[in-house]
């Protein structure tokens, strides 16, 4: 990308200028001697051009590059005097972004930690209950609308239930009320079931039979009839079954952990004095 810049006769002019002020800096070292200096490295001077490529989607022009490096040391200038001049003193904004800035240095060390398995295994033993997989349930369900039955509702369900049992071949799809729901779930977990019926369903659902119509159940919608079809028990995952979120949670917690170490160790060096405003007269 520089080699555009280096070919062009107005860059050849301003390295012969930078030499004659270096050659004159050098000869006038002690009367200088108490300055600040300011030194644009060959580094500097590529980042800065690369910032401009990167913005314009081309090189900056010799010229462009003179103005890109002038503006860079009357920035680095100000800023120094700024400082010196105490004006970052007392200033929200930038000791927010001096925070933010420190943050960032901290996630950037951070950023390569890597769980072993046996630090996974020692956080899911530890977290057992937080990754445990949901038991989960196939059925079929019939449907008990409380707009359409009114009162009747609790007596309708506990009658179909009863006529049910009795002639458990009859066709319980064409039963109930009209409904978007399915009649027939496959198996899903217990979170899922709650989603989609609400959480007493799916807790009413724990405790019901294998194999016959069990109810009336409160859902979202109105009343049900419930039979469960098939069953799993809720269990606690495997290592590789729950690596992406054990990873995951084991990380966040790692870098809170030495975040807390790194302010601890920062906090010694500080002695902290808080004082209380005084109390409202009359309290």
């Amino acid at each position: 990308m520089l080699k555009r810049i280096f070919a062009e006769p107005l860059f050849h002019f301003l390295l012969a200028a930078l030499a004659i002020f270096a050659v004159y800096g050098f000869l006038n070292r002690g009367a200088a001697s108490g300055q600040d200096e300011v030194l644009v490295t060959p580094a500097r001077i590529e980042q800065l051009a690369g910032l401009f490529a990167k913005s314009r989607q081309r090189p900056p022009t010799a010229q462009e590059l003179k103005g890109l490096i002038d503006d860079h040391v009357a920035e680095e200038i100000y800023y120094r005097e700024a400082l010196a001049r105490g004006l970052d003193k007392d200033d929200a904004t930038i000791r927010r972004r001096m925070r933010l800035k420190m943050d960032y240095l901290e996630e950037a060390e951070t950023a390569t930690l890597t769980p072993t398995d046996a630090q996974l295994e020692a956080y899911l033993k530890r977290n057992a209950a937080a990754y445990e997989i949901d038991p989960q349930y196939a059925f079929q369900q019939i449907y008990f609308s409380p707009r359409e039955r009114g009162m009747k509702i609790d007596a309708d369900a506990e009658a179909l239930l009863a006529e049910i049992k009795a002639k458990p071949s009859a066709d319980a799809s064409r039963l109930g009320d009209d409904t978007l729901l399915p009649f027939e779930t496959p198996l899903t977990s217990r979170e899922e079931i709650a989603r989609i019926f609400g959480q007493a369903f799916a807790d009413a659902l724990a405790g019901a039979p294998v194999g016959a119509w069990a109810g009336p159940f409160v859902s979202t919608y109105g009343l049900h009839l419930a039979r469960i079809g098939e069953k799993t028990p809720g269990r606690a995952p495997t290592l590789d079954e729950a690596r992406a979120a054990l990873t995951r949670d084991w990380t966040n917690e790692e870098r809170k952990r030495l975040h807390a170490e790194r302010f601890a160790d920062l906090l010694k060096r500080y002695k902290v004095t808080i004082q209380l405003p005084p109390e409202p007269a009359g309290k």
